[in-house]
């Protein structure tokens, strides 16, 4: 059990507390009766009833700290019964002491009685008939000491087994993230180097920088890795340097734009949210057709919640291509990371318009400040 001064010193303010009361209402019930007031006495008395308790509490608590009644019952309940008539007995003893201390003081006024006084008579004499009043109360008094440290030790386990499983959880739910997160990195990158591999047939040079802005989003990917939230921002500029790459093989046939309000840019939202939406848009709203189209990444602040959205203007998914899109690793990770993140608090909605087809992401707003803004294309 450790040792805690601050619940040392509430015991010992309470005790001193409990005296103090006791003496007063000793002392006013003797004046009631026109009986000489002694404070002293009275305090003396009190004082061995209440730190007496204090005193013969600590064996009962360190021994329901060593024997769980919930644990092992069979054995800890008679051990603890014994030790709860033990313990009262030996405070009933002390307040025994204490009587006869005070009636030696009293002896020791009368010169008379105090030849004839002896402690040892007198305390055998005192023992029993404190014990006849006493007993039934100081029973109930070791038994609640037992009774309260259970208490307090349970509730004790409890809040540390609340505070591991929150941490566990916590630590779960980090990882889960970080496993979402990672397998994004090798499905971008499979993707993009299969299009270079394809380029190279037909365009070395385009092929070779393609090669060299994917170094460029590589290097910010490792960035970034380690980062669960980054700024919205930083997601813009990757978002950039992603389709910077996409433009070098669709050439004319894609345009970008980027409407993202200024008061959002510090944003933070997960790492790589929208670079598979995007990543999707292309395959099947811009790749598909041999007609140029757009993808446009906006993002502003509704209420307490920060909208984002990727659209393009092909022709968008057909029936069959949207149940196999929900079930993909681009869309189902992104769900997955919104649900592990923010639970039932986020939007993640396809829309399909008569011009452009939409995915929608929605996510509680919360702003880091901004220590240099990224450039967005």
């Amino acid at each position: 059990m450790r040792f805690s001064w601050r619940g040392t010193a509430a015991v010992i303010l309470g005790a001193t507390l409990a005296t103090a009361f006791s003496t007063t209402m000793a002392n006013q019930v003797q004046r009631l009766k026109g009986q000489p007031v002694d404070t002293w006495e009275n305090a003396l008395l009190n004082a061995s009833f209440w730190f007496g308790w204090v005193l013969l509490g600590v064996p009962l608590i360190l021994l329901a700290r060593q024997l769980r009644i919930d644990r092992r019952p069979r054995v800890a309940v008679p051990i603890h019964v014994v030790a709860i008539v033990v313990v009262a007995g030996l405070h009933i003893a002390l307040q025994t002491s204490t009587d006869t201390l005070v009636k030696w003081r009293q002896a020791m006024g009368d010169p008379e009685r105090a030849a004839f006084f002896s402690w040892t008579a007198e305390w055998l004499k005192t023992f029993p008939m404190l014990l006849t009043w006493l007993i039934d109360w100081a029973l109930i008094a070791g038994a609640a000491i037992i009774g309260v440290a259970h208490a307090v030790f349970y509730y004790r386990e409890t809040q540390h087994r609340t505070l591991l499983n929150a941490q566990l959880e916590t630590r779960l739910v980090a990882a889960h993230l970080q496993t979402l997160q990672s397998q994004l990195h090798p499905h971008f990158l499979f993707n993009t180097l299969h299009a270079i591999s394809v380029l190279m047939h037909r365009d070395v040079q385009a092929a070779d920088r393609m090669l060299i802005r994917l170094g460029d989003l590589l290097r910010m990917t490792l960035d970034t890795a380690a980062r669960p939230e980054i700024r919205l921002s930083e997601e813009m500029d990757f978002l950039s340097k992603y389709l910077q790459i996409e433009q070098v093989r669709l050439g004319d046939r894609l345009g970008v734009s980027f409407d993202v309000d200024n008061d959002v840019l510090d944003a933070v939202v997960p790492a790589l949210i929208l670079q598979p939406l995007v990543e999707n848009a292309i395959k099947h709203g811009i790749a598909p057709d041999t007609r140029p189209g757009r993808i446009a990444i906006a993002a502003r602040k509704e209420g307490d919640m920060l909208v984002m959205t990727v659209s393009d203007t092909g022709p968008g998914p057909s029936e069959r291509a949207m149940a196999s899109l929900s079930t993909g690793i681009g869309v189902s990770n992104t769900r997955a990371r919104l649900s592990t993140r923010f639970g039932a608090r986020f939007r993640f909605e396809f829309q399909r318009h008569r011009e452009d087809f939409t995915v929608l992401v929605a996510i509680p707003f919360r702003q880091e400040p901004v220590v240099a803004a990224a450039h967005v294309a």
